[in-house]
């Protein structure tokens, strides 16, 4: 009859309790068949699964473990294990496995209750939680407004609707002001290598074509046909060739004008500073224009560059587009070729928009977050992020604010 025995080991955290414990167990050459460790605020919890060698008793071993945690200030105690339980458990390394992830400004106790009902009324279990942004000093309490926050959930298990799973996860961002995001754990979420981006309302906080109608005089008709464009109520082609019909006239200089009042994203520059340093490729994928996708490729040093081009005569707009349009269509044929070009999977890309006409480059890439996002493009997304800026993508990446360096 085989002898398991789960240890579990708690209290004050400080170097060589880890070596301590194990020397005993070395000592009696007991095989380890599984061991898990984690510090909370410098208070260790150190769980074992050990086989008492045939040769030996438990007695002996539990007596010399008792003596080392009492002379380290540790509690510790066992529990038999079934070799039944034991083949159950092995048997159930083979379920799938996936990765939520908890974001916003802070994370309450109330987030965390909603989120984990959920997960166990769709038969998850959790075997790891982790946490991936940095602790944050008590100061900030009075302003949270530019702090971040991420808590990841490793799951065992498979939803039996994951539909209405995401549906509830939905409803849970909505009333709580937070963001889930939900995706498989696998090796592709570790070996990301291409990332592109809408620009206007994603890497920039407005859409240039109304910018740009401002100054035309055009503004207020611009706006209001852009916002039924990203909301996927009328075809973006012909949307965007009623808005630039109104720019005819308007002069060149105007472009630059309005390209220096631009204002990035927040986290904009953190991510890029990232990307970059870890060896990510990086495209804007724009139904805006050229000139300010150029613009800023400079100005956060992006590989790839895809857009409209505004026609120009004389030093002056006609009030018409040249070239192919960047459309959604378009802007999945894109990821694709880029992808290609750099010998890159598709399950490792990442895709980040806002509008109706960034969903099929969502859909295409590995992993499509849908940022600020329109409400049916949220909906439809897989990912989305809404509460914080754009370097949260770091995080659902597997990226740790102690992995990523400041600007």
């Amino acid at each position: 009859m085989r002898e398991l025995l789960l240890i579990n080991i708690s209290g004050p955290d400080k170097p060589g309790l880890t070596s301590k414990i194990t020397e005993v167990l070395a000592r009696y050459d007991v095989p380890v068949l599984d061991i898990g460790q984690s510090v909370i605020h410098n208070h260790l919890s150190l769980g074992m699964l050990i086989e008492v060698p045939k040769e030996s008793v438990s007695a002996p071993i539990l007596k010399d473990l008792l003596f080392t945690a009492h002379t380290l200030k540790l509690e510790i105690d066992f529990t038999p294990i079934t070799t039944r339980d034991y083949h159950k458990w092995v048997g159930e390394q083979g379920k799938p496995r996936y990765l939520l992830s908890l974001l916003g400004r802070k994370i309450s106790s109330e987030h965390l209750e909603r989120v984990t009902t959920l997960v166990a009324s769709h038969g998850f279990n959790i075997d790891a939680i982790s946490r991936l942004s940095g602790r944050r000093p008590l100061k900030d309490e009075e302003d949270s407004g530019n702090t971040k926050a991420c808590i990841e959930f490793s799951l065992r298990g498979a939803p039996a609707n994951e539909e209405q799973f995401r549906a509830e996860m939905l409803e849970i961002t909505d009333s709580l002001g937070i963001d889930i995001a939900f995706q498989e754990d696998n090796i592709f979420r570790r070996t990301r290598r291409l990332v592109v981006f809408d620009m206007d309302s994603t890497l920039i906080t407005s859409e240039v074509i109304d910018e740009l109608a401002k100054e035309a005089g055009s503004g207020e008709l611009v706006a209001a046909v852009t916002e039924l464009a990203m909301r996927g109520e009328i075809d973006f082609t012909e949307s965007l060739k009623k808005r630039v019909a109104t720019l005819v006239g308007l002069e060149e200089s105007t472009l630059q004008t309005v390209a220096e009042r631009l204002q990035l994203t927040e986290g904009a520059e953190h991510l890029f500073h990232n990307l970059h340093r870890l060896g990510f490729k990086t495209a804007i994928l724009s139904g805006g224009f050229s000139y300010f996708g150029r613009y800023l490729q400079k100005k956060l040093n992006i590989d790839y560059v895809f857009a409209n081009e505004l026609e120009i005569v004389d030093g002056k707009m006609t009030g018409n587009v040249i070239g192919q349009v960047v459309d959604g269509k378009r802007k999945a044929e894109l990821l694709e070729q880029i992808a290609a070009t750099e010998n890159i999977r598709l399950e490792q890309t990442v895709a980040v928009g806002d509008g109706a006409n960034d969903l099929p480059m969502l859909g295409k890439a590995g992993l499509g977050i849908a940022f600020r996002a329109k409400p049916i493009v949220r909906e439809t997304a897989r990912q989305a992020i809404s509460t914080l800026g754009l370097d949260a993508i770091l995080y659902l990446m597997g990226f740790r604010d102690r992995d990523a360096l400041e600007v």
